[in-house]
């Protein structure tokens, strides 16, 4: 296991760096400006020590001497401060453009994924990664910028200045400093796993929280309210063990190290006390060399707080990257073909699929919807109504046998050409933030203002809208806002009624709109499916009494079809389904 994160941990790494790479340029303008900042923050000790050494002894002390050093002290502060500031406007751009490359891939791969990958990871789970995770990473890469660099720049400075005071001496603080980053290394590299466990786990609370937050009003409805909260403080309690621990351990390399280092600066006092008792060190000497000692250890201990962050970055960073590895769906095809004429001629040949192979759901399904006709699908719950409209969609590609449209293979059109030509209303309404004018203007951002009435008027959504309080103009939230579900199904409605595209699919779409808005709305669907390729998915067969064929699915395959009174006279499955609706 410890191999396996390594390797995983390396792969994260090399990823990281193709992401850095396009900010070289600024990257080494900040390592520029961190050398000039060293040198003048170590160029201080020196002077400093001379400061002192002017004024050692009774009635010595060299005035001039001393304000030219002071004065010198206080442009080498300033300008260090100067080129601070800088280096944190350069490292805050290197973080935060490398951040939204990162982030504006994971969310254009999230576009291309297939829909089984959606279907299989909760909501919240790639919120966290996509909003916590990437946070998280920003915060380490920002961190690493900040002080990895200054730090290893003052590590190699201070060598160089303790180097031209005494050799010996820095021999001894070169052999004993080095064991505070093995200490560091050592505990970083046991806490990655837990950062990971830790990044996981928040997945899992983000999830809850999501599903508690967009479904509070079932969960209050079904008394639900005490099981949910023991589920997120389940959750809640494991991720704070994980990151209890995550943070004990990453919390021992600063008092680890300090001690080390602590060591390292009594062992230098000792050696400068006893050489300059020999002679071979001023007291400013050794002054100037206790602080570049004091600043050689300090690096040492903020760069080990720095690899601790780094992990949990990386962790972080593999969670996105996991995402982003996910194949993507089939991509389209490089010579896309078009139907010739967009008549919604319909052709399922010998079509098999299933979700999982071990339970084959559609076998051998051959289906044809000529031009304008009316195709209504029936049958019980989970027979496989949603998954033919899916494969029509090509949300999901078939497992064997094709779909045409018009005489084109759907895989050898585009998606976007593809669904161009079909208009869908489903049971789960989805509307998108922005005014009402917009909402139904999704499907043709284009139209004029007149068409996107007409559309609303049509779908008797119109007298409603009237009755807002910024008629088209008002807006409305994520998810439909205060509007209610069949206020936000009229809009659907609308929405499609603007496109009017040679295929439509009704899925239950009028499920959430009382009788009479709904016998006004059944005529103008009549009117817009005439002439129009129309698949129909409904629980009530009385809006479907006129449909051209009647589908009857069950267990994935059709089992009777034909038109309501053939079915009816046949007394078969069809007629079940329907008595038991209409006869007590």
């Amino acid at each position: 296991m410890a191999e396996k994160n390594r390797t995983f941990q390396k792969k994260t790494l090399r990823r990281v760096l193709r992401y850095i790479r396009p900010q070289m340029g600024f990257i080494g303008l900040n390592l520029l400006l961190s050398l000039l900042s060293v040198a003048l923050t170590l160029y201080v000790p020196i002077l400093i020590g001379r400061a002192i050494d002017a004024m050692v002894g009774a009635g010595r002390v060299d005035f001039g001497l001393l304000t030219n050093v002071l004065l010198t002290v206080g442009i080498c502060v300033g300008a260090t401060a100067l080129l601070q500031w800088l280096g944190g406007v350069l490292n805050n751009r290197i973080t935060f453009r490398t951040v939204q490359s990162l982030r504006q891939d994971a969310f254009e791969h999230l576009h291309t994924l297939p829909l089984k990958y959606l279907d299989a990871h909760s909501s919240g789970d790639i919120l966290s990664r996509m909003i916590a995770d990437v946070d998280t990473f920003a915060d380490g890469l920002l961190l690493g910028f900040t002080q990895l660099f200054t730090g290893i720049v003052t590590i190699l400075g201070t060598l160089i200045f303790m180097l031209t005071l005494s050799p010996l001496i820095t021999l001894a603080v070169v052999v004993l400093t080095p064991l505070s980053l093995f200490v560091a290394r050592f505990i970083a590299t046991h806490t990655y796993e837990m950062f990971r466990l830790q990044s996981v786990t928040r997945g899992e609370q983000t999830a809850v929280l999501n599903e508690a937050v967009g479904d509070l009003k079932l969960i209050q409805a079904f008394s639900h309210g005490e099981a949910t909260i023991a589920r997120y403080d389940e959750i809640n309690s494991r991720l704070q063990d994980c990151s209890l621990k995550a943070t004990f351990f990453s919390s021992l390399v600063n008092p680890c190290t300090r001690f080390i280092n602590s060591v390292v600066y009594a062992a230098v006092a000792a050696a400068g006390g006893f050489t300059v008792l020999a002679g071979g060190l001023t007291i400013g000497t050794l002054t100037s060399f206790l602080s570049y000692a004091n600043q050689y250890t300090k690096p040492f201990n903020e760069i080990s707080g720095v690899v601790t962050e780094l992990e949990n970055a990386l962790a972080c960073a593999g969670r996105i990257f996991e995402m982003m590895d996910e194949p993507p769906m089939t991509p389209d095809p490089v010579r896309p073909e078009e139907p010739a004429h967009p008549d919604g001629d319909f052709v399922m040949e010998d079509v098999s699929f299933s979700y999982d192979p071990a339970r084959p759901l559609i076998e051998h399904l051959s289906l044809h919807a000529a031009p304008g006709q009316r195709i209504a699908i029936v049958g019980p719950t989970g027979c496989g109504k949603t998954t033919l409209i899916n494969l029509l969609m090509r949300f999901y590609d078939v497992d064997a046998g094709r779909i045409l449209l018009d005489g084109v293979e759907t895989r050898d059109m585009t998606r976007a050409s593809l669904r161009s030509r079909i208009g869908m209303v489903l049971q789960d309404t989805w509307l998108p933030a922005g005014t009402i004018r917009e909402i139904i203007a999704f499907s043709r951002p284009e139209a004029e203002e007149a068409e996107i009435i007409a559309a609303a008027k049509a779908a008797h959504a119109h007298s409603f809208i009237r009755r807002l309080p910024e008629g088209y103009d008002t807006r409305i939230g994520e998810a439909g806002g205060s509007l209610s579900q069949g206020q936000q199904q009229l809009l659907c409605i609308a929405r499609v009624m603007l496109a009017l595209p040679p295929v439509l699919i009704l899925d239950e779409a009028t499920s959430s709109i009382d009788i009479m808005t709904e016998q006004r709305i059944q005529k103008a669907f009549t009117a817009m499916m005439a002439g129009r390729t129309s698949f129909i998915v409904a629980h009530r067969l009385s809006t479907i009494r006129n449909a051209d064929l009647i589908l009857v699915m069950n267990a994935g395959k059709v089992v009777e079809q034909g038109t309501h009174d053939s079915l009816l006279a046949r007394g078969g499955a069809y007629a079940k389904l329907y008595h038991a609706q209409f006869e007590p």
